[in-house]
């Protein structure tokens, strides 16, 4: 992994997890990590198990420097539109951090208007080890978020596929209707 020109200043990494869901919260995490340290395996989260996800989200809050996890509703969702509200949820976590970075690393092509230096990276998360922490930090705390959904909405399924547009999800929906945390303009597209 790559890692941020010393050049650059105090460095964090920013990625979110759950823009294509049809149901809960989009997730944004910002990590500043030490400069020689990252933990074996660190990697795009899409890319790793579960398992590996879970162990690596223990190392990273562990040892990273300063790490934050923010959130945009479905709600905000349905009233701004999904790169907005993941606008919304990255300035979240780049404000929840207890030191402030010089300079952002952001997974992408589009700048969310963070208000300091910031450099979009198509498929950042996997090349810069900031980025990759960031995925992995969104990734598990989102996917921890359904499976608290999963207790409270158990006919959709949440545990097994965290809202995304499955045939199971898809069938659930058919039967059950929406429930609160289903994002209404996502559903407009929904099968028939």
């Amino acid at each position: 992994m790559l890692k941020p020109e010393q050049s650059l200043g105090l460095v964090c990494g920013i990625d979110e997890a759950g823009r294509g869901p049809l149901a809960g919260p989009v997730c944004a995490a910002a990590v500043i990590l030490p400069a020689e340290w990252e933990p074996e395996g660190l990697n795009d989260s899409k890319k790793l198990s579960p398992a590996k996800r879970d162990a690596l989200y223990e190392e990273i809050v562990k040892n990273a420097l300063s790490w934050s996890v923010a959130f945009a509703s479905e709600k905000e969702i349905d009233e701004v539109n999904i790169l907005r509200a993941t606008f919304l949820a990255m300035g979240r976590a780049l404000a929840g951090l207890d030191m402030k970075p010089d300079f952002a690393l952001v997974d992408g092509n589009r700048d969310p208007g963070l208000g300091i230096p910031t450099r979009c990276e198509v498929k950042g998360d996997g090349r810069y080890a900031c980025i990759a922490a960031a995925s992995i930090l969104a990734k598990v705390n989102r996917d921890r978020l359904m499976e608290e959904m999963d207790l409270r909405f158990p006919q959709y399924g949440f545990r097994q596929h965290k809202g995304y547009p499955t045939k199971a999800h898809y069938d659930a929906l058919a039967k059950f209707g929406p429930c609160s945390i289903h994002r209404r303009s996502f559903l407009k597209k929904a099968p028939k």
